[in-house]
């Protein structure tokens, strides 16, 4: 019976094997691998089959299979971390195989970069969709591996990250044919890898000229073989000063802020607080509470748009309240006022407000919306209910003071997202603004909570 030996090779070729494994490739009498691989083997006598059609070679090998054959696939690293090994087991019989792992790609771009990477997560973008890539980075992974290929380019894999608005930001690695002699590491920004592609394609425009912008920004300017590694910056790296003078006077990106450490899309999406604001109605002077305010992103909204208004930004968290008064000086706003403590409790040492939002209720909701009873007559409350249930706890709650005018907003937004060289649609979660205001005359604000 012939035993097939699949060995993991790098890109230093025959060198880079151990003696053992150098010597059952020396022995073998039917050589698979690409081009590439068998090239390192000029001289080698055995009968050779070259992996173009993987259908093809597996029926040249099964030819192979009931003699005394020593069969050696050569492949690229390990041949079971996202490599042909799952392939041949499914083709060929398991007993009939062994497996000799090289380095992988990931170790060695890992290990290049002195980074532990026992916690990284490792996406193939090879022949795949980057549906898994864009959920790890909107959840704020840490360490990152991609595995790119010709059309998910490092290019195409920086333009992904400025099209998705990161709460958190990415220092990206580009790591080149590694284990070669040619072996290159490179760390860029996302805007300097789409800027430097879009030069190099200006020189060549006369060539080109009809290429789509999408398709420009996914051109390659690195070789063939690479891993892209994203290591998610710091609280501390992302504290750069901003330039407020470039900055919009309303819809300030996401990415601007600086978000929880651990749940970095944990924040009110600009799309959101955009329709929040008007839902407000807000008008200067005002006094103004931001109930839940995790990052401060609304509060920070109001109060770069109305400097005389008092924006009092409640969150019961300590790391929460932290990065309200951090994203503050960030942007240089001093008529936010960051409240550590649990609502409803400290509402009580606040002044009377003239508009309510409710981002976030930590289980009060209830509760909280009794207190919104202190309501200035005429002024309004806005919610942002992510779960069926809160929504029916303020449903319940409007009807049994039923001189207060509702209404309801159910929000389904999408945003582009590039795939290759076209665009589609990616959602964000669905939300629903309930916006209500408080009677002027009747049953008022003062006697709501009796």
């Amino acid at each position: 019976m012939a035993s097939i030996h699949v060995v993991g090779i790098g890109l230093d070729g025959a060198k880079g094997l151990v003696e053992a494994v150098r010597q059952l490739v020396e022995s073998a009498t039917v050589l698979v691998g690409s081009d590439r691989h068998l090239s390192y083997f000029p001289h080698h006598p055995a009968k050779r089959i070259v992996l173009r059609d993987f259908t093809l070679a597996i029926e040249e090998i099964r030819h192979h299979l009931a003699g005394s054959e020593t069969i050696v696939v050569l492949v690229t690293g390990d041949p079971l971390f996202f490599g042909l090994g799952r392939l041949l087991l499914a083709e060929l019989p398991p007993e009939q195989l062994t497996f000799h792992p090289h380095l992988s790609s990931v170790q060695l771009a890992f290990n290049r970069l002195k980074v532990p990477w026992q916690d990284a997560r490792v996406i193939s973008a090879h022949g795949r969709s980057v549906d898994e890539l864009i959920q790890v980075l909107q959840q704020g992974v840490d360490k990152i591996a991609v595995l790119t290929d010709g059309t998910n380019t490092p290019n195409a894999i920086a333009r992904l990250l400025l099209a998705l608005d990161l709460p958190s930001s990415y220092s990206l690695w580009v790591c080149e044919n590694l284990g070669g002699d040619d072996e290159r590491i490179q760390c860029f920004s996302p805007e300097t890898i789409c800027r430097d592609v879009i030069d190099n394609v200006s020189t060549i425009a006369d060539v080109i000229y009809n290429v789509s912008t999408f398709a420009i920004n996914n051109v390659s300017t690195f070789a063939p073989l690479n891993v892209v590694v994203l290591i998610r910056q710091s609280e501390q790296a992302q504290q750069s000063d901003l330039d407020l003078t470039n900055l919009p006077q309303l819809g300030l990106s996401d990415r601007l802020f600086l978000s929880f450490s651990d749940r970095p899309g944990l924040m009110t999406k600009r799309e959101i607080r955009l329709l929040v604001l008007g839902e407000l109605a807000l008008k200067p002077g005002q006094i103004i509470w931001d109930i839940g305010a995790g990052t401060g992103s609304v509060s920070i909204e109001i109060a770069r748009l109305f400097p005389t208004s008092k924006v009092y930004a409640i969150e019961k968290t300590a790391a929460g309240n932290a990065l309200i008064s951090q994203n503050c000086r960030r942007f240089q706003v001093e008529n936010v006022f960051s409240i550590h403590g649990t609502a409803p409790e400290i509402l009580s040492d606040l002044p009377n407000p003239d508009r309510i939002f409710i981002g976030g209720s930590g289980g009060n909701l209830t509760q909280i919306l009794a207190a919104c009873s202190r309501l200035t007559p005429g002024g309004i409350l806005v919610l942002a209910l992510a779960t069926l249930e809160h929504l029916n706890t303020a449903l319940i709650w409007l009807k049994e003071h039923e001189n207060w005018n509702y209404q309801l907003l159910q929000v389904q937004l999408s945003r582009s997202v590039p795939i290759a060289q076209l665009t589609r649609f990616a959602p964000l979660n669905p939300v629903t603004i309930l916006t209500a205001t408080c009677p002027v005359y009747g049953k008022g604000a003062g006697d709501l909570g009796n």
